[in-house]
């Protein structure tokens, strides 16, 4: 989907930024071809300044939302969802980061939480991106207190997993 998407725009790199932001954010694009975060709006300059692009580009690109039936169902629906991973420093949790050979795989989700389970390790937050939307999706456990050794180790040898990283409080 994500490949669909940007092919669509695929003459315009500005474009391409724009809606890799509005993607990654969750930003959604109201009626009136506006940025929105539920019901905030975000003003075409900031969007723009943070990609990198003039502000009519977001306009551009927002006008093609709206006229494509498919883009437009997907961008008036986007949201966004709280992250305990910038927060775990404050609030003294753990971030484990795995990277996996082929995210379309079934049961990666499963497998890994129950490694904790497993263990007694309560999952805080558990966010899985979507190998639609981005090129390298990963999948974010936050979990309270630290993580054993020998649990990194046994994530690391299962055979979906490129990578394992964690940031400690």
């Amino acid at each position: 989907m994500f490949d669909e998407i940007m092919e669509k725009f695929e003459g315009s790199p500005g474009q391409q930024r724009v809606i890799r932001l509005l993607l990654e954010r969750g930003f959604s694009v109201n009626d009136d071809g506006r940025v929105v975060s539920g019901g905030i709006e975000i003003p075409d300059t900031q969007v723009a300044r943070e990609v990198g692009v003039d502000r009519r580009v977001v306009d551009s690109t927002t006008e093609a939302i709206l006229a494509d039936p498919d883009l437009r169902r997907i961008f008036q629906n986007i949201s966004q969802i709280p992250s305990l991973m910038d927060l775990a420093p404050v609030l003294d949790l753990t971030v484990v980061t795995i990277a996996v050979q082929d995210a379309d795989e079934p049961g990666i989700v499963a497998e890994v939480t129950r490694r904790f389970a497993d263990r007694g390790i309560s999952l805080r937050q558990t966010i899985s991106e979507d190998p639609e939307f981005t090129d390298e999706p990963r999948l974010y456990l936050v979990v309270d207190g630290e993580i054993p050794g020998d649990l990194v180790t046994e994530l690391t040898e299962l055979s979906f997993v490129r990578h394992v990283e964690t940031r400690v409080r």
